[in-house]
């Protein structure tokens, strides 16, 4: 990248997770942590809870095996710059930009993501489902401990990691600037996203949620699922042994999604997904970002 040349960037949001959109189709362009920091950064640049780059999997060396049955691999960075396996807000949005760039048509489609093929059923306007693969339930016990006050988690992986707590009050959660202790360590290496829940009613929930390298955000979609098998778990609802959907919904800071669990241990997300901007970097910033 040189200071002559100019790149694309768009933002996006799905209930109010936002992402700055990269669209690098030849996988052309090098995004070490530290540009991803700046590009996300919400005062010195564009501002984004993380950051999709758009990278055709065959370009790509992590998508390169699942290019057959994916054309579009969705590279997503943290806002810190850190790289994740799953963002399920982010799915939303990157087939949305897939659709308005014209580079699919409405219907469904898949995507290559670093935790799989996530299947999509896209519609011309409204909401997006996302089909999100089978949630994992591993035994090891983990406990969320903040202010005093401690909590059991269970521990969910949507293809990222995640610890669930059902609590009295969403308040309790504290400012969520950090990330809330939780025990033992060894369960999550690699990190952890906790999501702290109420109940709002039959099959209804609400949460707040702090991302692994991103803080608190306005929402999070695989957390989201999370949050509604662990519910429905909790609740004595299991889909393959009823043989019946089950359906949460799930209110975030940022909106309300509708998560669905099927017999066969698919998750399926719907929810909004909107492009809100598009524009080009200023070159000379975006190769010292780059630097």
């Amino acid at each position: 990248m040189t200071s002559t040349q100019r790149h694309a960037f768009l933002k996006g949001h799905g209930t109010e997770n936002d992402f700055v959109i990269v669209p690098d189709p030849d996988g052309r362009l090098d995004l070490p942590a530290t540009a991803v920091a700046r590009i996300c950064d919400r005062r010195a640049g564009l501002g984004g809870d993380g950051l999709l780059r758009v990278v055709r999997s065959a370009a790509h060396p992590e998508a390169h095996a699942q290019a057959d049955e994916a054309e579009w691999f969705m590279d997503y960075r943290n806002g810190d710059g850190s790289i994740a396996e799953m963002c399920g807000n982010g799915t939303r949005v990157f087939a949305r930009y897939l659709l308005h760039a014209g580079l699919v048509e409405a219907g469904d489609l898949a995507i290559a993501t670093r935790a799989g093929v996530r299947r999509v059923h896209l519609a011309k306007t409204g909401d997006v489902t996302v089909s999100m693969g089978r949630a994992e339930l591993p035994e090891e016990s983990v406990v969320v401990t903040l202010d005093g006050r401690s909590w059991p988690a269970r521990n969910v992986n949507m293809g990222n990691p995640h610890a669930v707590a059902f609590v009295e009050d969403l308040a309790h959660a504290g400012d969520l600037l950090a990330v809330p202790p939780f025990s033992p360590a060894s369960v999550y290496p690699d990190g952890v996203n906790i999501e702290f829940v109420v109940d709002r009613g039959p099959r209804h929930v609400a949460m707040r949620v702090h991302e692994r390298g991103s803080g608190e955000t306005r929402s999070c979609g695989t957390g989201a699922c999370a949050v509604a098998v662990a519910a429905a778990r909790r609740d004595g609802l299991d889909p393959a042994g009823t043989g019946a959907p089950v359906t949460y919904r799930v209110d975030v800071l940022g909106g309300s999604l509708t998560i669905t669990e099927l017999p066969d241990g698919t998750v399926e997300m719907t929810g909004p997904a909107e492009i809100v901007a598009e524009g080009t970097f200023d070159p000379a910033w975006l190769t010292a970002a780059l630097a």
